[in-house]
């Protein structure tokens, strides 16, 4: 997992949302049906036959200016294209070259995102907040608690059936032990699971990934007290720095915690198609 990160500057903290980011998509070549192109200046992955985003993406970009970036630009959209598969590719405070994003644009993508990259002293998390006391959360350790789990982030997310399966291959062949780098919670009220996190222990830092609460139960603190877990787990396990990519409707909530941004994550998405 890594040495533990301690530096708390902006600068550091910005490096340790970003390497943690790209260490956990790293970590979805275990699983075989995800096929990882990892080169020194370009990291992507492509699961055929899954035709959604979130499972082909270019997760890391650093391409010199002296090279033909626009060839480069080509020959991985090519690669999606001939599995016929819509893609997204992420643009961050790091990625070379800086314009990036209009170029990405001149090949036909499509910005359609933008995630605040966040991050706090575990040290300093303000903890005092409100959630149903009748809460139970517990961390995912075996299968059948799993596709509880998933099917809380496929509703949450408004996920196509279609991801569940590939969610389950990936989480299970992380593992679902302590000695895993990834830990998956699954929130209950009487009994029903309905809301969900995930924590990435990569890169020497903790990320926070996967908050997610049915609609049905939301508006009452759910993904706050989610979040709070694995923050909470991170922290006992000796961790210094949480991070995270925060969705519109979660900034409020990860700033009661005590985030703060330091960047901001640029979704660009392709067809897939010549």
């Amino acid at each position: 997992m890594g040495a533990i990160s301690e530096d708390l500057s902006a600068a550091g903290m910005a490096a340790a949302i970003e390497a943690n980011w790209i260490a956990v998509f790293g970590h979805w070549s275990q699983t075989p049906r995800i096929e990882l192109h990892d080169e020194p200046d370009l990291r992507w992955y492509i699961t055929p036959g899954v035709p959604f985003p979130l499972f082909n993406h270019v997760y890391y970009t650093r391409l010199a200016r002296e090279e033909d970036i626009d060839a480069r630009i080509e020959e991985v959209v090519g690669s999606f294209a001939e599995h016929e598969v819509p893609f997204m590719w992420s643009v961050g405070p790091f990625t070379q070259p800086n314009e990036l994003g209009p170029r990405l644009e001149s090949h036909g993508l499509s910005g359609v995102d933008e995630l605040p990259g966040m991050a706090v002293d575990l040290q300093a998390i303000k903890e005092d907040i409100s959630f149903p006391s009748e809460l139970v959360i517990e961390q995912v350790s075996d299968t059948d608690v799993l596709r509880e789990c998933i099917e809380v982030m496929r509703i949450g997310f408004e996920l196509p059936e279609l991801a569940s399966d590939v969610f389950f291959e990936v989480l299970t062949a992380m593992g679902l032990t302590e000695e895993s780098p990834w830990r998956s919670y699954v929130g209950r009220l009487d009994g029903e699971a309905v809301a969900a996190s995930a924590l990435g222990l990569a890169a020497g830092v903790a990320g926070i990934y996967n908050v997610a609460t049915l609609p049905r139960a939301r508006r009452q603190g759910l993904g706050a007290a989610m979040t709070l877990a694995a923050l909470r787990e991170g922290r006992e396990l000796g961790y210094r720095i949480g991070v995270l990519q925060s969705s519109a409707m979660g900034f409020g909530v990860y700033r009661r915690l005590g985030f703060e941004q330091y960047g901001t994550y640029h979704i660009y998405v392709g067809t897939g198609q010549e």
